[in-house]
């Protein structure tokens, strides 16, 4: 099997002012197109070759585990992201919600903060855990919560390169942009 790079649902300057369209054409046209093609390369002739990247996620160490991981983060990180994003979740997802955190501002200060401290790159998830409850998880470098049987809801990369051309070393600037831009209707979906 051949990964490519996924399409993006919208153009690069799209999701101007908030993230910008030198970030889009490095973050998405370099970084992520670098995973992508790394990691073709690297299954060839192992027992990945032809296996999905669910399956790399949940199987494959090393440098096939990092570059598929990150090729699947990244195309769900893009996939979420609208420059007529929907501001906020309704419905079960928002039930769920506030179930949880105890409102959707509590739950986008609880995932704000989980952004903002995590030492070193990685991801921020909105996940279902195995009893169906929405939880909150930190991940360094490419970790996915798939590995561990969890159901990704929605994510937030918090590797300098999503946000190092437009708000320098201020993560928590980017963070606020991001939820100027995550769709919630996709999260919806994916809920």
């Amino acid at each position: 099997m051949s990964f490519e790079l996924p399409k993006l649902p919208y153009a690069h300057n799209a999701l101007e002012p908030y993230i910008s369209e030198k970030t889009i054409e490095f973050h998405y046209g370099k970084h992520h197109k670098a995973y992508v093609d790394k990691v073709n390369g690297m299954i060839q002739g192992t027992e990945f070759e032809n296996a999905d990247l669910e399956t790399i996620i949940k199987k494959s160490d090393g440098g096939i585990f990092n570059n598929g991981a990150q090729v699947w983060n990244h195309t769900f990180y893009f996939e979420a992201l609208s420059p007529d994003a929907k501001k906020a979740p309704e419905g079960n997802l928002a039930a769920a919600i506030n179930e949880t955190f105890g409102s959707f501002e509590q739950f986008k200060t609880d995932f704000a903060n989980a952004g903002a401290g995590l030492f070193g790159s990685g991801w921020v998830w909105l996940v279902k855990n195995k009893d169906g409850k929405l939880e909150i998880l930190q991940g360094a470098n490419a970790e996915n919560p798939i590995r561990d049987d969890y159901t990704p809801i929605m994510t937030m990369d918090v590797w300098e390169h999503a946000y190092y051309l437009d708000t320098q070393n201020a993560r928590p600037k980017y963070i606020e942009n991001f939820f100027e831009v995550l769709d919630w209707s996709v999260v919806e979906k994916r809920f």
